[in-house]
């Protein structure tokens, strides 16, 4: 079954498990180097990027992948490599940017890891591509739009994050994800629209 995703989601999901491994065999050394740290003397620009690969424990990069699993391999196909691609790393980079402005606004000084940010845009690319697919939200066994689906858990994302439960959650960097997963999706529409007669061809 793994071996019939396409490369780039497959390439996502290894990359996260041997980086996992290290982090296992090294007891997180390199944590603080490559996790996205607030603005200021700790932050640097590859943090922007790094921290995506990067995981806590064995159900956070678990329940991570198994979504890129879920997802990914489906918009790739639809989408194509190239553009898959830069779906997951728009998603990370406006993750980690909303992260990151959520962090200064709120004085919080803890970094952040984890591939969730590009999972919310993948989640969010799936429910604008295929929004009548069915879904389930665990634990609720009712099969759901995808629609109806990522929207429920995106309002779910805006109350945990506004009143602070589950401490140690990024919220607003999965919030954030979602809206880089839109830019994109906007952005491919955009380009796909008819032109008018007398436009100029590329």
């Amino acid at each position: 079954m793994f071996r019939n995703l396409p490369p780039a989601t497959r390439a996502i999901i290894l990359t996260n498990a041997l980086v996992f491994l290290l982090q296992y065999l090294t007891r997180g050394a390199f944590d603080g180097m490559f996790a996205l740290q607030p603005l200021g003397s700790y932050f640097e620009p590859w943090q922007l990027v790094t921290y995506a690969f990067l995981h806590a424990n064995f159900p956070h990069i678990f329940f991570n992948m198994f979504a890129v699993f879920m997802f990914g391999g489906e918009l790739e196909r639809f989408a194509g490599t190239r553009r898959f691609v830069v779906l997951y790393l728009a998603s990370v980079l406006a993750a980690a940017a909303v992260q990151l402005a959520t962090a200064a606004w709120s004085g919080l000084q803890e970094s952040t890891i984890g591939a969730s940010g590009g999972v919310f845009g993948l989640l969010l690319a799936f429910a604008l591509l295929f929004p009548r697919q069915r879904l389930v939200l665990f634990p609720v066994p009712i099969p759901l739009p995808a629609w109806l689906f990522v929207t429920l858990y995106g309002l779910l994302e805006l109350v945990l994050g506004v009143t602070g439960t589950q401490a140690g959650v990024a919220h607003f960097a999965h919030l954030g994800g979602m809206l880089g997963g839109t830019l994109v999706i906007a952005w491919w529409r955009f380009q796909a629209r008819p032109r008018g007669p007398y436009s100029r061809g590329p």
